[in-house]
């Protein structure tokens, strides 16, 4: 029996982003917590997580443009593996809190998003063809956010108590830099893929497609490539469907700061939840986690059903109503002063545990609605430009989270939610549009191919 190369390069892809992620994500979700555990027995420590978390993704925003011309000169494999190694650096920090290092190591890290991102990108879209884009985007995402289960799992069961003493705290930051440096060495198996394989090249690719395809381009010099890449990732971005697209990815970018930074967060402070809201920070994101895998793993296996029926908005609008309903329910279960730190104000009913973690599923299955469709309309709108389609996918994501993280500090939850609201109502009505004009554009010519034929 012959195994699917290609297939299996995106398993082992999705694996190590999961060990990686399961590490970061994790982190990223306990790190407003733990930080403020260490600053109460270290008045020294000043470290503020938002700060931290801004300082990343605004660096990851910078970054992406630079990732391409990275990308042309080492190929995805190598950024891969090189955006993973900042991750553990930035994990492993945690170990001795200092100041300076927080926050040096969270630029470092956005360095490492931006190569680590942009060459899963380009490296997944290398290993799909027009029929398996989607199935391969949904696969990835549903094994990627299983991350969210093992790390907070073992957060929940470490947090017990109202207080995080130091001897717990290194318990977990080593097990979760064991985790990252685990996900790196697999990510530092990845082969390269054939220039043969490469998204509309690949076996099985329609005669009218292999009628458009684009020839491949003589190599260039390395600096010469890299300059290229920065071009080509400039101009994409001014054009139309790119901008259309970027009031998306801002939103996406939106809620994900929300979900992972601040959420489990406001859910830990609020007091009127009980003795265990500790805990709850780390259920939270399991239950985060369980709608992500099940939203990707449900579109990764019946996309291409769904689509030819009701089109890739339907998936969209799925998103859409579920993540509203997710802020409703916040906005009434939770206290607006929530994000800032302990409260003993209630929201407009009591808080209710179960309503908490309900919330937390629709926020992670509406974000799976959404990025697996993005990953899919890119590979196959941008398959030979995929590097630069996803560093501007990244960036825009990043930017919005970066000015999420930074007015974190400020806005109440009831400010936050109403800005998520317009949000996304303004991306998804832009994303629904690019898709209908590129479904209409490849039905006219498929038409136009089938009447040549003729």
């Amino acid at each position: 029996m012959t195994i699917d190369r290609s297939f299996l390069n995106v398993i082992i892809l999705s694996l190590g982003f999961m060990l990686v992620f399961t590490a970061f994500q994790t982190m990223g979700n306990i790190e407003k917590t733990v930080l403020k555990s260490i600053r109460d027995e270290n008045p020294n420590f000043t470290g503020e997580a938002y700060t931290s978390l801004a300082l990343i993704y605004a660096v990851f925003a910078t970054c992406n443009w630079l990732a391409p011309s990275y990308i042309s000169l080492t190929g995805p494999t190598i950024a891969i593996f090189t955006g993973a190694c900042c991750y553990v650096l930035f994990i492993g920090s945690f170990l001795w809190p200092q100041n300076a290092l927080l926050y040096a190591a969270s630029c470092l890290l956005g360095l490492g998003a931006a190569l680590i991102w942009t060459g899963h990108g380009q490296y997944l879209t290398e290993c799909s063809d027009t029929d398996t884009m989607s199935r391969n985007a949904g696969i990835f995402w549903a094994i990627f956010q299983t991350s969210m289960f093992a790390g907070n799992l073992f957060v929940y069961f470490m947090f017990t108590d109202e207080k995080i003493d130091a001897p717990k705290r290194k318990l977990v930051f080593g097990v979760l830099t064991a985790l990252a440096i685990l996900g790196t060495c697999i990510l530092a198996t990845l082969r390269r893929v054939s220039q043969r394989l490469v998204l509309g090249e690949a076996e099985g690719v329609s005669s009218a497609d292999k009628e458009l395809r684009i020839p491949e381009p003589a190599r260039e010099k390395p600096l010469l490539a890299a300059w290229h890449a920065f071009k080509d990732a400039f101009f994409l971005f001014v054009t139309p469907r790119m901008l259309l697209l970027s009031l998306t990815f801002v939103y996406t970018g939106l809620v994900l700061t929300f979900y992972s930074g601040v959420y489990s967060s406001s859910i830990g402070f609020t007091k009127a939840i009980g003795d265990s809201r500790k805990s709850l920070v780390g259920l939270s994101g399991i239950f985060i986690g369980i709608g992500e895998v099940v939203g990707g793993a449900l579109f990764g296996i019946f996309t291409s059903k769904v689509s030819r029926i009701c089109g890739v908005w339907s998936i969209t609008i799925t998103g859409f109503g579920v993540h509203l309903f997710a802020f409703v329910t916040i906005f009434l279960n939770l206290p607006t002063d929530s994000p800032f730190g302990d409260t003993d104000k209630i929201g407009y009913i009591n808080p209710s545990p179960i309503l908490a973690m309900l919330g937390s599923l629709a926020l992670g299955f509406g974000d799976a609605c959404f990025n697996t469709q993005v990953y899919s309309l890119l590979g196959i709108l941008f398959a030979q430009k995929s590097a630069s389609a996803f560093a501007l996918f990244k960036f825009c994501q990043s930017v919005a989270a970066a000015v999420c993280f930074a007015y974190s500090n400020v806005f109440n939850l009831h400010v936050q939610l109403i800005v998520l609201t317009i949000a996304i109502v303004i991306g998804t009505i832009a994303f629904c549009f690019v898709e209908y004009v590129t479904r209409r554009e490849k039905e006219n010519t498929q038409s136009e191919s089938d009447l040549t034929q003729d």
